[in-house]
């Protein structure tokens, strides 16, 4: 999600007053209501944190939503899925202008108490789409008061771009909170005013008159309430070990596919996640990539930055839709959440799983980059004997200079505050330590147990 010295466009969004709501036309909207308490009591009391995670992804899961014209899957991979339609609907594109028939099937999940009261919630998802079939996915939060949100759409998601093209939706706000690009966020967070609970929806489309059918695999949603902060507290180094991921440059892309954002220059957040795929073993096939200029270098990157574009936000920053790519990989998950400190990342790299990491600073603010950015995404891969932080950083001049070594208090700093100071003086916001995760769906003992000490459950 950025420009290198520019502001990002969740940045500039951010800073605007809140727009009115944008009246949905779905028919899931038309569907009976549970109340937001529905099944609170059986919600496990766990101790106060700054971050909460609830996933769906077993059988049980999908069992435990209230279903219309889908139905959950067993086996080794549990999902969801379109059975007899719920009925057909149009929906117009609003970037192409087309209009087409869907039929659709919804799944909503019990309502979540969140552990952590939120200022912000991020909702991702893992799912397969074969052509002629995308999905839609909605959250509403609930508030102190008893009263809830609308139905927000936090994506409208597919993971090729022929027939729908994938967008975020501006302009959802009930002036008491507001979804910017792919982060529902409460407006005045100094107001007292919280998310308490939470309730997400699917809608699964197809094509009318065939058996296609969207497969979700997860649905994750992450509440935080992270203390506004210029600083955060130092941790001590705990862990020196290097995984050796693949090295990619966003740099060596530049002016290459504008339509995706400008080109290579903005492509921090696919070119991370591509390094991180690769980590894992996973690859396109030559079929895949035929589309790429075949004179321009590791055209992987190039496919990554295309499929996940949002066309709403006009980017390939969008957190969700990175995690959602990372899954199309057979065998990866992809989520999106906040960690806590980087004795969180030591927990992770020791267990072989890397992270991406959103950050912004000034130039001169984290030694050795040599640039200052509203937003930008890099890939942490390991620690020194010192404790600092071994990152690949896609905003290299090549694939050979992207490995680079960061001094850990500041990195530690620049990724975890919440609130900083531009290269004008102005206070602006950081991201609170917000990081894509990108694992085996069937994980190691090691690696489930690192997964869970972060609050993922796999």
């Amino acid at each position: 999600m950025s420009r290198v010295d520019q502001p990002s466009r969740r940045t500039v969004l951010a800073a605007l007053a809140a727009a009115a709501v944008s009246a949905s036309a779905d028919p899931a909207a038309a569907e009976p209501e549970a109340t937001m308490t529905t099944d609170l009591a059986a919600d496990r009391v766990v101790p106060a944190r700054t971050v909460d995670n609830r996933a769906w992804f077993s059988h049980g899961d999908w069992c435990s939503g209230t279903a219309r014209g889908t139905r959950a899957v067993a086996g080794d991979h549990p999902g969801l899925v379109l059975a007899t339609p719920a009925g057909t609907t149009a929906y117009t594109d609003p970037h192409t202008g087309t209009t087409a028939s869907w039929e659709y099937g919804t799944w909503t999940s019990p309502a979540h108490r969140l552990a952590v009261p939120a200022t912000e919630a991020i909702v991702s998802w893992n799912a397969h789409t074969p052509p002629g079939t995308w999905i839609q996915i909605e959250a509403r939060a609930a508030y102190p008061d008893g009263t809830s949100s609308p139905w927000y759409v936090m994506g409208r998601w597919a993971a090729g771009d022929q027939d729908i093209r994938r967008t975020s939706l501006d302009d959802q706000s009930d002036g008491r909170s507001t979804v910017w690009t792919d982060t529902l966020a409460v407006d005045d967070p100094s107001s007292g005013l919280r998310l308490t609970a939470c309730r997400l929806r699917l809608t699964l489309y197809r094509r009318p008159g065939t058996r296609a059918t969207p497969t979700v695999r997860r649905l994750h949603a992450m509440g935080s309430d992270v203390p506004a902060r210029f600083t955060v507290p130092a941790s001590r180094p705990g862990l020196a070990r290097e995984l050796a991921v693949p090295r990619y440059s966003q740099e060596i892309h530049k002016g290459q596919y504008p339509e995706y954002d400008n080109g290579g220059e903005a492509w921090c957040s696919p070119t991370s996640s591509q390094m991180i795929i690769e980590y894992w073993g996973g690859r396109l096939t030559p079929e895949q990539l035929a589309w790429v200029n075949p004179s321009y270098a590791d055209p992987q990157v190039c496919h990554a930055a295309r499929f996940t574009y949002d066309h709403q936000y006009g980017g390939c920053g969008n957190w969700p839709f990175n995690a959602a790519y990372a899954a199309t990989f057979e065998g990866l998950a992809g989520v999106v959440t906040r960690l806590g400190s980087l004795t969180d990342l030591e927990t992770l790299i020791a267990a072989g799983v890397p992270a991406i990491t959103s950050q912004s600073f000034t130039k001169g603010e984290l030694t050795g980059a040599g640039y200052g950015t509203a937003g930008h995404l890099m890939t942490v891969i390991g620690f020194t004997a010192a404790g600092d932080v071994i990152a690949n950083d896609p905003y290299s001049e090549s694939n050979e200079a992207v490995r680079r070594v960061y001094r850990r208090r500041e990195f530690e700093n620049i990724w975890l505050r919440t609130k900083r100071y531009n290269s004008s003086g102005a206070v602006a916001s950081g991201t609170g330590g917000v990081c894509y995760l990108y694992f085996p769906a069937s994980p190691t003992a090691a690696q489930r147990k690192a997964l869970a000490a972060v609050g993922v459950r796999v």
